[in-house]
């Protein structure tokens, strides 16, 4: 029988947790240098107008990472071995990357410079709040994956429709998808503690850099427009 983090020994669970952050700041900071990377050879500009040639170039993408990112998700969860997991995790932060460039490259040359230093800080100090929360709290937040689901599909549901009509997803969409974004973190941070074995944070960063890729899209957008409003 697989032992929880939450049932394990005090020193081991805090050699997860320890692990599991290290890995999450690990992967955030090749997110950083994969994007300076994409920038410096061009690839953001280009990938940008690609995306931004067609709204169904932009729908093929969404639907593209969102296989990838599901592959690479189940292959870090359900693997035995850490090499698997480091190459699950490895694909998702490649794959958020890339998916990341059009909306930085906008937000870097069409908008205020301070817009990405601002959502960036502003993400961090929600994450490290609700970090704080599900830990202090110790409580099992399982209950908001209903939620979550339900929320996430009517969420991708709104997204296709957007992109198929020509409609925009304004400034209380991507509020609401903050909120969504700020539950999904203490839902998981509760998931890799409660449901999570010692062996797993390779897996448990990964869950907590998707959520935290999510919540840094949509405040960076929110500040974007909250910007272009001023």
């Amino acid at each position: 029988m697989t032992t929880t983090v939450a049932e394990a020994r005090p020193s081991l669970r805090a050699k997860f947790i320890r692990k599991t952050y290290t890995h999450l700041a690990g992967a955030v900071a090749a997110f950083i240098v994969l994007e300076f990377i994409f920038f410096q050879i061009g690839l953001a500009e280009a990938f940008t107008r690609f995306v931004l040639a067609s709204r169904f170039s932009w729908l093929a993408v969404l639907g593209g990472f969102a296989v990838l990112g599901w592959l690479a998700r189940e292959l870090t969860s359900n693997a035995d071995s850490i090499e698997t997991q480091y190459i699950g995790l490895g694909v998702y932060v490649v794959a958020e990357a890339l998916l990341f460039t059009p909306l930085l490259f906008i937000a870097a040359y069409f908008s205020d410079p301070l817009v990405i230093p601002t959502a960036a800080i502003l993400t961090l100090s929600m994450f490290g709040g609700l970090t704080a929360i599900a830990f202090t709290t110790r409580k099992d937040f399982s209950f908001l994956g209903g939620i979550l689901k339900i929320g996430g599909f009517l969420a991708l549901g709104l997204i296709v429709c957007s992109i198929l009509f020509g409609f925009t997803l304004g400034l209380v969409f991507s509020m609401v998808m903050v909120a969504l974004a700020s539950a999904a973190i203490l839902y998981d941070t509760s998931k890799i503690i409660h449901h999570y074995s010692t062996r797993q944070y390779v897996a448990a960063s990964l869950e907590l850099f998707a959520s935290v890729a999510v919540l840094f899209w949509y405040v960076l957008r929110v500040v974007m427009a909250m910007s272009s409003r001023n």
